[in-house]
């Protein structure tokens, strides 16, 4: 088995869906499936359950999971200290971002490299799914995140900024006529909701009832920005943000209004405790002394 299609199949086991494993991997759905077949072919039995609704792995397919899984992280980790060397680093720290505004974060990442030239420094977009996994699952180091979180197995650090909100609507929106909304007035509309995401945390970034005990649609399960913005445009859902949203995504075809009853968003740093680090330590630090962003 090819290391490519090592990696297609652990992500296809911890995503559950093709489309969302070939977004992560920056291949095309047609090369997932192509690999697992191919997998298939070789063991002679399926790995994955699959059917037009839903994707799931067999005993088999688990099995190969927990076999593989270490072994790949094993050679990841080898290959990636070899390469690290190679340009006179000593460790990748690995950061994981919900909001869009890296830019105006940028005194942090060149404090950061500043400070630490031994450590490199990678700043990804954060997948929708399962928001936490990425922390336990070793992908990650530290998550950007709203706040609050409340999980036995992660910590907390510094506060980055806080943000007030804003809504998304299509261009076209009855809504549009106002200039500003309330959450009873976008409780009227369907929002998008996230898979595998703790209710407590999805409650700060879009409230389940409204001030007066009005149930807020969240049923428009969405994987992506993407997602969210193309059922947005075509009048399906409406969808909050943080307000640097209508700086990093100002568009056409939709209209952003500020929301006037709802607290701002918190947005501060989380890790795995169990796999805190000196360059994890470091980056927290650096955010610890900088401060938070102005508002």
């Amino acid at each position: 088995m090819e290391l490519r299609d090592i990696e297609i199949f652990l992500t296809l086991a911890e995503e559950l869906h093709f489309g969302r494993t070939a977004e992560r991997l920056h291949v095309s759905v047609a090369r997932v499936s192509q690999a697992i077949k191919k997998q298939e072919r070789a063991i002679g039995a399926e790995l994955f359950a699959r059917n037009s609704r839903s994707v799931r792995l067999t005993r088999l397919g688990e099995q190969l999971r927990d076999d593989l899984r270490p072994l790949h992280q094993g050679l990841a980790q080898t290959l990636e200290r070899a390469r690290l060397a190679a340009h006179g680093k000593m460790g990748t720290l690995r950061v994981s971002l919900f909001p869009a505004n890296i830019q105006e974060m940028r005194r942090y990442w060149d404090t950061f490299r500043a400070r630490h030239p031994q450590w490199e420094l990678r700043l990804r977009m954060s997948a929708y799914h399962d928001p936490f996994a990425q922390l336990r699952n070793g992908e990650a180091d530290i998550l950007v995140t709203w706040l609050p979180i409340e999980e036995p197995d992660l910590t907390v650090g510094p506060l980055l900024f806080t943000e007030p909100r804003v809504l998304g609507v299509a261009g076209d929106h009855e809504l549009t006529r106002w200039s500003s909304v309330s959450l009873e007035a976008i409780s009227d509309f369907q929002h998008p909701a996230l898979e595998s995401a703790p209710d407590y945390w999805y409650d700060q970034y879009v409230p389940e009832l409204t001030p007066k005990g009005r149930v807020i649609d969240r049923t428009a399960n969405v994987n992506s920005i993407e997602d969210i913005f193309m059922s947005t445009v075509l009048g399906e859902t409406v969808a909050l943000f943080p307000v640097h949203m209508t700086r990093y995504y100002p568009r056409p075809d939709i209209a952003y209004l500020p929301v006037k009853d709802m607290d701002a968003l918190r947005y501060g740093l989380v890790w795995n405790s169990a796999a805190e680090n000196d360059m994890i330590r470091g980056f927290a630090r650096v955010v610890h002394d900088l401060g938070p962003l102005p508002d």
